[in-house]
């Protein structure tokens, strides 16, 4: 997410998930294929959350911007993630987006359970 306000919006959906009881095991997670911006878990699933933010819908709402080669990446980022966290590698997994739409300051909300997967 390289918005301005990137760190802001993902330190909301942070707030919002873990109110929801999700639990963070990693932020803004870096590999050569790709970024995670948080890893979670949803009791014993692991969640990879991407969060988009996006002011106008001019070129589409925020969750439309996750397109197939993001996914793509995302999808090669975790993989990555779960070779190096051998103990979480057999755990259920899914990809959730947390968007958000219009002026910062009162930018809508939508968190997407598992948004699309891995098969």
């Amino acid at each position: 997410m390289r918005e301005p306000h990137g760190a802001a919006f993902e330190q909301r959906a942070r707030t919002a998930l873990e109110q929801a009881g999700l639990q963070l095991l990693a932020r803004n997670y870096l590999t050569r294929r790709g970024e995670l911006d948080m890893v979670m878990r949803d009791g014993d699933t692991i969640v990879f959350v991407e969060v988009r933010y996006r002011r106008s819908a001019g070129h589409g709402d925020a969750t439309a911007s996750v397109t197939a080669r993001k996914r793509e990446r995302l999808i090669l980022a975790a993989r990555q993630w779960l070779a190096a966290h051998a103990q979480h590698a057999r755990r259920p997994c899914r990809f959730d987006v947390v968007s958000y739409d219009g002026p910062a300051e009162t930018a809508r909300q939508t968190w997407l359970r598992a948004a699309f997967d891995a098969g």
